[in-house]
C-alpha cells in the first residue's frame, strides 16, 4: 500500500464513507471492494444518474448526507462547485495528472479531480441493420431520417450527464437553433428518453433497439462482452466527457473522503475500470490504459467549452428548452 494511503487510512478503519457514484454500476461495485480492500475503511456507494446526484446534493445542502461524488460528467461537477456544494481539496496526486486533468481541475477552483475521459458517439446492432435492410449511419445528420423512425434510444439530459453533453456538443456543433431544429427531427425517431446514458447502448446490444447514443467507452465495454455492436464516431465531430471525482461540502467524514480521493486518482483506484470492464481513458499519467479504449486523439472533437456548460444557469437554461420543445412532444 503507498505510503499516502497507510497516512490517509489510519485510524479511520470505522468510519463509513457515503459515496455516491456516476459510473457504470459494474464499476461502483469494485471501486467499492478496492478502496476497502486497500483502505479498510467502510464505504455505501449508491449508484445514481449524474443529474440525480446533483439535484440530491443541492436537496441536502443544509444537512448533508454524502461524502463524496465519484464519476459522472465533469460539468456537473462544476455547477455543483459553482453552487458552494464541494469542498476544495487539492490531491498529492494532482503531479500526476494529464494535461486535460489538470486543466479541468483548475477550471473547478480545486473543487473537482477528472478521473477519466471518453468521446461522445453512438452504436447501431449490426445484425438488426442488416435484417431490416437500413442504411449504416455515419453522422449525426443521419440519425434524423426517417428510415430509422422508432428505432433510437437515447438518455434524458435532465438526468443523464451523457446526453447532456450530447445537448452541449450539437448546440457547439451547429449553433443553438439548427442544434435544436436537429434534435426536433432525431425525436421523431427516439422510443425512449432513458435515465441513465449507457442504457441506449445496452438496450442496442441486446438487440432492445437498433442504435444507442452513448458514450463510445460505454458501448466498447458491449462489445467487448460479445455483442454485435458497431461504434460510430459521428462525421461532424463530437464531444467528450471528463468524468470527476468531489468531496461534498459538509462531509462528516473528511479525512476518509480525502484518502477516497486519493485512491480514485492512483494507479490501483484508477484500474478499477479495466477490472470492470469499463474503457474510458485514465488521468493519471502513470495509470495502464485498458486494451479496449477508444483511442480518442483519433477522433474529430469540438472544442468542448467546459467553462460556459458548467455553469448551473446555461445547464438550466438548455434543459428548460428542451423540455419546452422536445420532451412535450414524445
Amino acid at each position: 500500500m503507498a505510503a499516502w494511503l497507510c497516512t490517509a487510512s489510519h485510524g479511520l478503519a470505522d468510519a463509513r464513507l457515503n459515496v455516491l457514484c456516476g459510473t457504470d454500476e459494474a464499476w461502483c461495485v469494485t471501486m467499492q471492494q478496492s478502496f476497502e480492500a486497500s483502505t479498510g475503511i467502510d464505504v455505501a456507494i449508491v449508484r445514481k444518474s449524474t443529474g440525480e446526484i446533483l439535484d440530491q446534493l443541492r436537496s441536502e445542502k443544509s444537512a448533508p448526507t454524502v461524502d463524496v461524488w465519484w464519476g459522472g460528467t465533469g460539468d456537473t461537477h462544476l455547477q455543483a462547485a459553482s453552487e458552494g456544494l464541494l469542498e476544495r481539496y487539492v490531491p498529492k496526486h494532482q503531479a500526476d495528472m494529464l494535461p486535460w486533468a489538470q486543466n479541468f481541475f483548475e477550471m473547478s477552483g480545486e473543487y473537482a479531480s477528472g478521473i477519466y475521459a471518453g468521446a461522445l458517439g453512438f452504436a447501431y446492432n449490426s445484425q438488426l441493420l442488416t435484417a431490416r435492410g437500413l442504411p449504416a449511419p455515419t453522422c449525426w445528420k443521419d440519425l434524423s431520417n426517417e428510415a430509422y423512425r422508432g428505432q433510437i434510444q437515447s438518455g434524458n439530459p435532465n438526468s443523464s450527464g451523457t446526453a447532456f453533453t450530447m445537448l452541449a456538443t450539437l448546440v457547439q456543433l451547429f449553433g443553438e437553433d439548427e442544434a435544436f431544429r436537429y434534435i426536433g427531427s432525431l425525436n421523431r425517431n427516439i422510443t425512449e428518453y432513458t435515465k441513465s446514458g449507457s442504457a441506449p447502448v445496452k438496450a442496442a446490444a441486446k438487440g432492445e433497439t437498433l442504435i444507442g447514443i452513448s458514450f463510445m467507452h460505454d458501448a466498447v465495454t458491449q462489445k467487448e462482452e460479445g455483442y454485435p455492436l458497431i461504434i460510430v464516431a459521428p462525421c461532424e465531430g463530437t464531444g467528450y466527457e471528463i468524468g470527476a471525482v468531489s468531496i461534498v461540502k459538509g462531509s462528516h467524514n473528511l479525512a476518509a473522503a480525502e484518502a477516497f480521493v486519493e485512491f480514485a486518482l492512483s494507479p490501483e483506484g484508477q484500474a478499477t475500470g479495466a477490472a470492470a470492464g469499463q474503457n474510458q481513458v485514465p488521468s493519471n499519467a502513470r495509470a495502464a490504459l485498458p486494451p479496449a479504449a477508444p483511442d480518442i486523439s483519433l477522433i474529430k472533437m469540438v472544442d468542448y467549452d467546459f467553462a460556459t456548460f458548467g455553469q448551473a444557469g446555461e445547464r438550466s437554461r438548455l434543459l428548460r428548452r428542451f423540455d419546452a420543445e422536445i420532451t412535450v412532444s414524445q
